[in-house]
C-alpha cells in the first residue's frame, strides 16, 4: 500500500479546527542541558493565546532536529512562520507502509560462513519503526542471547515480556495509550525478518516448512510503533529522535512518503542525524513499480531498498482442458481440490470492466457457480477480495491474471477459496483457449512448496523504479532484496480467511526487502564494528550479484533484463559484503558541498545537517562528484566530457593491487585513471578518476555499464547510469 501525503485535521472544542504541524528552528546558541529546558524553550514559540501549551505540543525533539510537533490552526501555524528563530513550519504528512528461506537463499547458514564470522549480529540493536510487535512470538524468545550493550537506554513498556532479544518497545500513535501491539501483523513480520531468533518447524498453513529466522538472529531489537491509521510524520520523527538516544546500531523502516525534497524529508533528516552519530539507516524504495521515478527515501545517506523474488513458489498450476499447463501461485493449497476439469468462464464475458475485476457485488448476475473463474488484477481491488466475490458468488475457484504492467510478477497469497496468482501471457492464453471452444474446462493442481526457480531473483512489478527525482546524480535504489511471499512471524490472534491459525505469514513488498538488508546490515557492523554507514552501505553495493542462480541477467516483469533503475548495484550478496576489499566512505560533512550543489539555501542545508552553513564558502560539488559507490551522470548533446573522482579506502590484504574492467555504457566514451591502484596498508586511500563524453547521435534515454576494480582475490563493482538530456 502507498498513499500520498496528506495533512490530518481534528478538532478541538469543535470550534477551532487544528492540525499537526512540524516546527524546525533554528539551532540556539545555548545548549541546553536538561530536557525540561528544552521543552520549554520550544513551549515558547507556540501562540500566547493557547491556554494551555502542554496539550497542544504533540512531540518535542531533541536528537534528529531542532523543534517540536504541535496543534495548530492554519492562521497560527502562518503566524508563527514570521517569529524570530523559526526556520520552517508545515502540516504534517502521512506516510504509509510498504506493504524462513530467504537466508539460505543468500547463502547464510548456521554454524557456518559469514553467520559465524559476525556471531549472528550478537551484540548490535536494531531500532524496527513500524506497527508495533506481538512480544510473545517464538521469533522473539531471547534463547541463547546475550544481555543488551550496556550503551542501551531505551526502554520496553511491555509488562514482563520484553527479555534479551526484544530489548525495547514504545508507541508514538498519537492517543495510544500503553504497549506497542500489533494489530496489523507488519511491524512484527519486518522485526522477525531483520532480527528474529529460530525458529524450528515454521510454516504458513503447511507450505514452505523450515527453521525460520531473521538475517541477524542473535541481533537485539527494539519496536517503536509509529504506524496506527496511516504513519505520521510527527510520530516517525519522534521514534528517531528516541532510538538515537536509545542507542540503536541500525533503523529500519518499512514506509515512506514519495519523492520530497530532503529538506522537508522527515525520514531523511532524522537518518542524518542517525548517520552522523554512527547509525545505519535502511529504508524501502516504495511499491509504486513499475513505472519510472517512483521512489521514496532517496537521500544519499539512506540505503534504499527494491525488492526481488527467491528461489521459492507455492505453486499452483492451472490446468486447461486442451492439456495445457502453466506456472501459478498460492498460498492456500487445499488437498482436497479436485483433479476433474470444471466449467471455466471469464468474469467480464459480459463486457462490464467491474466484472473483468471481480469488483464486490459484480458477478450477482454472472452464472460463476461451481466454476473456475477468470478473474483480471486490478481496478483498485485486493487480490483476495477479488477471490471472496467470486466465492460469495458460488464460484469454485479463481485463477487471477495480471495486467500487463505487472507482466510476469506474481505472488503467493492465501485465497479464500482454490486459486492460482499468474502472469499476464499466461492469462491471455487462457482466455485465447476460453474463446476457441463451447465447453472450456479447467481444474488447479496445487503442488506445494517449489525450491530451486533458476531464474531468482527477478525484480517485482511493484518495486519502485529510479531516477532518483530529487537527486538525479545519485542512482536509485542502491539495491534489492528479498521481498516477494517473504516468511516471517505473525500475531498468533491472525486467522486466515479459510479458518485456519498461522503464527507465520507470507506477504510482500519493499516492506519485507527493507529489513532483510537492515539485518545484513546489523551482520557487518557485528562483524566490522568500526565501519561508518557509508563502508557498511559501500560494501553492500559494490558485492552484489548481477545474475541470477542461473547464470543470466536479473530479469523484471517483463521476462526481460531488468535496467539499473530497478536494480540499483544489483541484489544483495551477505557474504560477499563481509570481503569487499575496497570501499567507497563518506563522512558527514561530506554530504555539506554535495547539498549545496542541489542549489538549497543554507538554511535549507542547515535544516538537514543541524549546523549553520554559509554554501558560498563551500567548495561545492556536481551531485555525481559524492564519494558513492556508483556513478549516475547526465550528459547534455551538447556538453563536453565530464570527469569525476572516487577515492576508495583497502579494507582487505595489506598489500594489494586492482586494475580496472569497464563495460562502457552505449553511447558514452569512458576512460579511467590511473590504470591501477597499489596498496601498501589496510585503511589506506586512494584516488581515481572517471571521464565520460556522450557520443553523437544517441536517442537513448539512458544507457547503463559498470566498472569493476579487480584485484587477486576480489571484483569491486561500481555500477554506471548515463542519462541522456
Amino acid at each position: 500500500m502507498f498513499i500520498v501525503p496528506l495533512a490530518v485535521a481534528s478538532k478541538e472544542n469543535g470550534k477551532s479546527s487544528l492540525s499537526t504541524y512540524i516546527v524546525h528552528l533554528k539551532k540556539p546558541k545555548e545548549v541546553f542541558a536538561q530536557a525540561v529546558d528544552l521543552d520549554g524553550w520550544y513551549r515558547s514559540f507556540l501562540p500566547v493565546t493557547i491556554p494551555s501549551h502542554r496539550t497542544r505540543m504533540v512531540f518535542s525533539y531533541r536528537n534528529v532536529v531542532t523543534g517540536f510537533a504541535a496543534k495548530l490552526t492554519a492562521d497560527e501555524a502562518e503566524a508563527m512562520k514570521k517569529k524570530e528563530g523559526i526556520k520552517s513550519v508545515w502540516p504534517e504528512k502521512v506516510y504509509s507502509l510498504h506493504t524462513t528461506h530467504s537466508p539460505d537463499f543468500m547463502g547464510l547458514q548456521q554454524n557456518l560462513g559469514f553467520w559465524n564470522q559476525s556471531n549472528y549480529g550478537r551484540g548490535v540493536i536494531i531500532g524496527v519503526l513500524d506497527t508495533g510487535i506481538t512480544p510473545g512470538h517464538p521469533s522473539f524468545s531471547d534463547e541463547g542471547m546475550p544481555p543488551p550493550p550496556a550503551k542501551w537506554k531505551g526502554k520496553c513498556v511491555f509488562e514482563g515480556v520484553c527479555n534479551n532479544k526484544l530489548i525495547g518497545a514504545r508507541s508514538f500513535v498519537e492517543g495510544e495509550v500503553g504497549p506497542p501491539a500489533d494489530e496489523e501483523g507488519h511491524g512484527t513480520h519486518t522485526a522477525s525478518t531483520a532480527g528474529g531468533n529460530f525458529v524450528n518447524g515454521a510454516n504458513v498453513f503447511g507450505n514452505a516448512n523450515g527453521t525460520a529466522s531473521g538475517m541477524a538472529p542473535l541481533a537485539h531489537l527494539a519496536m517503536y510503533k509509529v504506524c496506527g491509521a496511516g504513519c505520521s510524520e510527527s510520530a516517525i520523527l519522534a521514534a528517531m529522535d528516541a532510538a538515537v538516544e536509545d542507542g540503536v546500531d541500525v533503523l529500519s523502516l518499512s514506509l515512506g512518503g514519495g519523492s520530497i525534497p530532503f529538506y522537508m524529508d522527515s525520514i531523511a533528516l532524522g537518518a542524518f542525524t542517525a548517520i552522523q552519530k554512527g547509525v545505519f539507516v535502511s529504508c524501502s524504495a516504495g511499491n509504486e513499480g513499475p513505472s519510472y521515478g517512483t521512489l521514496s527515501n532517496e537521500a544519499p545517506w539512506i540505503l534504499t531498498v527494491g525488492a526481488s523474488t527467491i528461489d521459492r513458489s507455492i505453486a499452483a498450476v492451472p490446468k486447461l482442458g486442451n492439456g495445457l499447463t502453466f506456472d501459478g501461485e498460492s498460498l492456500y493449497q487445499p488437498n482436497d481440490f479436485p483433479s476433474t476439469l470444471l466449467p471455466l468462464v471469464y468474469s467480464g464475458a459480459n463486457g462490464k470492466a467491474a466484472s473483468a475485476f471481480c469488483a464486490p457485488g459484480s458477478l450477482k448476475d454472472v452464472d460463476v457457480k461451481g466454476k473456475v473463474v477468470l478473474c483480471e488484477r486490478g481496478g483498485d481491488i485486493g487480490r483476495i477480495d477479488k477471490g471472496q466475490e467470486v466465492k460469495d458468488n458460488g464460484g469454485a475457484a479463481m485463477i487471477l491474471m495480471n495486467d500487463k504492467l505487472n507482466g510476469f510478477s506474481t505472488i503467493a497469497d492465501p485465497h479464500v477459496l482454490p486459486a492460482t496468482h499468474v502472469g499476464y501471457e499466461t492469462g491471455l492464453s487462457i482466455q485465447k483457449y476460453i474463446n476457441s471452444t463451447m465447453n472450456p474446462t479447467a481444474t488447479i493442481i496445487f503442488k506445494g512448496t517449489v525450491l530451486g526457480k533458476q531464474t531468482a531473483p527477478e525484480v517485482a512489478s511493484f518495486s519502485s523504479r529510479g531516477p532518483s527525482l530529487q537527486s538525479s546524480g545519485i542512482l536509485k535504489p542502491d539495491i534489492i532484496g528479498p521481498g516477494v511471499s517473504i516468511l516471517a512471524a505473525w500475531p498468533v490472534s491472525v486467522e486466515n480467511k479459510t479458518n485456519t491459525n498461522s503464527t507465520f505469514n507470507m506477504i510482500s513488498g519493499t516492506s519485507m526487502s527493507c529489513p532483510h538488508l537492515s539485518g545484513i546490515a546489523a551482520l557487518l557492523k557485528s562483524s566490522h564494528p568500526d565501519w561508518s554507514p557509508a563502508a557498511i552501505k559501500s560494501a553492500i553495493m559494490t558485492t552484489a550479484s548481477l545474475v541470477s542462480l542461473g547464470g543470466n541477467t536479473i530479469v523484471d516483469e517483463t521476462n526481460t533484463t531488468a535496467d539499473i533503475f530497478a536494480t540499483g548495484a544489483g541484489h544483495v550478496n551477505p557474504s560477499k559484503a563481509n570481503d569487499p576489499g575496497l570501499i567507497y566512505d563518506i563522512q558527514p560533512d561530506d554530504y555539506i558541498p554535495y547539498l549545496c550543489g542541489l542549489n538549497y539555501t543554507d538554511e535549507e542545508v542547515g535544516t538537514i545537517v543541524q549546523q549553520t552553513v554559509n554554501c558560498s564558502s563551500e567548495s561545492i560539488i556536481a551531485e555525481a562528484e559524492l564519494n558513492y559507490p556508483s556513478f549516475s551522470i547526465l550528459l547534455a548533446e551538447s556538453g563536453g566530457s565530464q570527469t569525476y573522482t572516487r577515492t576508495v579506502t583497502n579494507v582487505g590484504p595489506a598489500s594489494s593491487s586492482y586494475t580496472y574492467e569497464v563495460f562502457v555504457p552505449t553511447g558514452v566514451d569512458v576512460s579511467v585513471k590511473p590504470e591501477e591502484i597499489v596498496f601498501t596498508e589496510v585503511n589506506q586511500k586512494q584516488t581515481y578518476s572517471v571521464t565520460f563524453s556522450r557520443q553523437k547521435n544517441i536517442s537513448l534515454p539512458f544507457s547503463q555499464g559498470l566498472l569493476k576494480w579487480v584485484s587477486a582475490q576480489h571484483d569491486v563493482n561500481t555500477p554506471i547510469v548515463a542519462i541522456f538530456e
